[in-house]
């Protein structure tokens, strides 16, 4: 780990001071994940401005019948809030899904978005990456992929986004306010994170400087939900694939779904088109394979990981099947 300056930043107009004032400079709240990049000499920040002490609150309402959740809350803390667990169930079991409780009690919302792809082939500094370090070629392509993505690909990097929260986010239309040297603004859950393109070293379409403040959940009509999260082994590892779903039922026909899959993708991976095809439609597992194999039609598998997209196809069928008993 290189050596580096430190800042404890008393509000978010100081720390984005802070971080604009220095070159090569990280946020820090949690640490989760960027200390073991640091450890690993993946990420060698010159300054890190802490953010760990910007207020956590506990969720609010909006004035639009919403939530809203602190990015400074840790995991734990959100998954067993009342309101959360009360109204957003799908968000709440997605973050007790993922890591450790020792981790969901140290790891924030905000860090939560921006954490960045678990590929061994990212964090091993002997090997090509362009995630990494661009224009060295992915070393994933061509070799063992087990675990890397089948959905929006490109030749430049097939690794996969490693959230579990960001899943649920995703399929429940959030929103992520942001302030920075510009200002203040909103940005859709959907236009956060990137697909690789040709520049896989972008994880987010966030610009310099700016600072997560809080998450918007829109009122919620979802009435079934589920999250299914397949893995080799059954806690503290990281999806193979996983999928949230929420549904809102009028007896057994589909008024509105919502689907949203991790472990597949370089961003959690949403298909409004294959929704749709499942809306007016009766709640059975043969409309549930049809939306399963709308969402995989341009998956593409690179040798060892090729039995995602099957998996993922039965996985989906079986999320919907679930969310059905799930109230």
């Amino acid at each position: 780990m290189n050596s580096f300056s430190y800042n404890k930043a008393e509000n978010t107009t100081d720390a984005v001071a802070d971080l604009t004032g220095h070159t090569n400079s990280k946020y820090i709240a949690g640490g989760t994940n960027l200390i073991d990049l640091m450890k690993e000499n993946v990420e060698r920040p010159d300054h890190l401005t802490d953010i760990s002490q910007l207020a956590p609150s506990t969720a609010e309402d909006t004035k639009d019948g919403g939530l809203r959740l602190s990015a400074f809350a840790t995991n734990a803390s959100t998954a067993y809030d009342q309101k959360v667990a009360g109204r957003y169930p799908l968000l709440s079991r997605a973050i007790l899904a993922g890591a450790s409780p020792q981790l969901r009690n140290m790891a924030t919302n905000g860090g939560n978005l921006f954490q960045r792809t678990r590929c061994y082939y990212f964090y091993d500094i002997q090997t090509p990456c362009n995630k990494r370090e661009p224009g060295t070629g992915c070393g994933a392509y061509d070799n063992y992929n087990r675990i890397h993505a089948i959905l929006g690909t490109s030749e430049q990097c097939i690794a996969t986004h490693p959230s579990d929260m960001c899943v649920a986010l995703a399929a429940l239309d959030a929103r992520i306010n942001v302030t920075g040297p510009d200002g203040e603004r909103i940005v859709e859950f959907a236009d956060f994170h990137r697909l690789p393109g040709d520049m896989p070293h972008l994880d987010n379409n966030l610009k310099p400087g700016e600072l997560v403040t809080s998450i918007d959940l829109p009122p919620n009509s979802l009435t079934h939900f589920t999250y299914l999260k397949l893995r080799d082994r059954q806690s503290y590892a990281f999806a193979l694939v996983s999928v949230a779903v929420g549904l809102e039922l009028d007896g057994d026909i589909v008024k509105d779904v919502r689907l949203a899959l991790g472990g597949v993708a370089h961003k959690p991976w949403r298909d409004k088109e294959a929704e749709e095809l499942l809306k007016g439609k009766t709640a059975t597992p043969q409309n549930f394979a049809l939306v399963a194999d709308k969402v995989l039609a341009t998956a593409k598998g690179f040798g060892h990981n090729t039995f995602k997209i099957t998996l993922a196809k039965r996985a989906i069928v079986r999320a919907l099947t679930d969310a059905l008993n799930n109230k």
